[in-house]
């Protein structure tokens, strides 16, 4: 058992601690293992009657996966690249499935491996210092631990404006785009972590606790989202984008241009199926594409450039949005040799 995930049981409650605030609590292979097999024991013990995730420390509640050991595994040569995400995308849709009410207390930063630990639970309670992303274009990977699933599920193309740019969202914005159920400030949390522990009525608890944020900033962008990222095309997109006489359009335009090509065009055709297919099915087709990334240049270079060396100059190839072809994108699709991800 690893010390960087703690479980408690408190009254009738189940708390899951995130236990690695040096690292912002970035999850790693051991915390998901760990995670999966508490999960399973909980749901059979009555005496737990609903589960509360936290984060410790006061920056993060959990900044995403611990890639750059992925990176270092394929530096030294070590196979099953794909073990870790594999597991984390099966505990994903543990967490989606989970029979007891699932509740994740948000403080800090929620990226990538953060958000597929608690936006697919029943509830999720966020802090004013809540910031979301979903920043995996950036280091040429995909938004996946459920991307797929939710992002466009979100209102006003959001999800897909989040996929491509990368956008950070604040507590406001996260709450009304429907990623929080609730808001609650951070001095509040302690009180509302102990009110969790003998509850027997979560939502009642959780409502007591919620206060408004006040308007969404990213809300006020919602009509020229909805024009620009409904475009089926991210040459379209980038049309429309440049079309907009905003500085916001302008510097999300020159997000999207930064980040790697591939993985640009790869999280619209994500977003796009993902809006069709059921939960397991969108975890099955995103093990399908981290298969192949995990094959590939851009996701390497672009934690080298990011978290390695941290030049932030990535060489991605192709280095430009209009150089990527359209069949090496429908090959990120395609069923892997090791078969498909094994879920119940």
């Amino acid at each position: 058992m690893t010390d960087e995930i703690l479980f408690e049981q408190r009254g009738a409650a189940g708390f899951i601690i995130l236990n690695r605030p040096k690292a912002l609590n970035a999850l790693n292979h051991p915390m998901v293992t760990a995670m999966a097999a508490k999960l399973d024991e909980w749901d059979k013990d009555d005496s737990i009657r609903h589960v509360v995730v936290t984060g410790a420390g006061e920056k993060a509640f959990c900044a995403g996966g611990d890639i750059r050991k992925v990176y270092e595994m394929k530096k030294a040569g070590e196979p099953g690249l794909a073990d870790f995400f594999g597991d984390e995308y099966v505990l994903n849709a543990r967490i989606k499935a989970y029979p007891k009410p699932y509740i994740s207390l948000i403080d800090g930063i929620v990226m990538g491996g953060g958000v597929g630990l608690s936006v697919h639970g029943r509830y999720r309670a966020g802090s004013e210092f809540t910031l979301f992303a979903m920043p995996e274009t950036g280091i040429g990977f995909f938004p996946d631990v459920g991307g797929g699933y939710f992002l466009p599920r979100l209102p006003h193309f959001i999800g897909t404006y989040c996929a491509l740019s990368a956008g950070r969202l604040k507590q406001a914005d996260t709450l009304a785009a429907g990623i929080l159920t609730h808001a609650v400030p951070r001095e509040s949390m302690p009180a509302l972590a102990k009110a969790l522990e003998t509850t027997e009525d979560v939502e009642a608890v959780l409502a007591s606790f919620h206060q408004d944020p006040g308007a969404s900033g990213l809300m006020a962008q919602a009509s020229v989202i909805e024009s620009v990222f409904s475009a089926s095309t991210v040459a379209e997109i980038m049309s429309r984008l440049d079309a907009v006489d905003s500085e916001w359009a302008q510097k999300t335009a020159a997000d999207i241009r930064a980040k790697s090509p591939t993985s640009v065009h790869l999280a619209l055709e994500q977003v796009r199926r993902g809006a069709d297919l059921d939960f397991n099915a969108n975890m099955r087709m995103e093990y399908r594409i981290v298969s192949r990334i995990l094959q590939g240049h851009d996701f390497f270079e672009g934690v080298r450039a990011v978290l390695v060396d941290k030049d932030h100059a990535p060489d991605w190839q192709p280095a430009h949005l209009d150089q990527v072809d359209s069949a090496e994108i429908a090959s990120y699709f395609q069923e892997p040799e090791g078969g498909d991800l094994a879920l119940s």
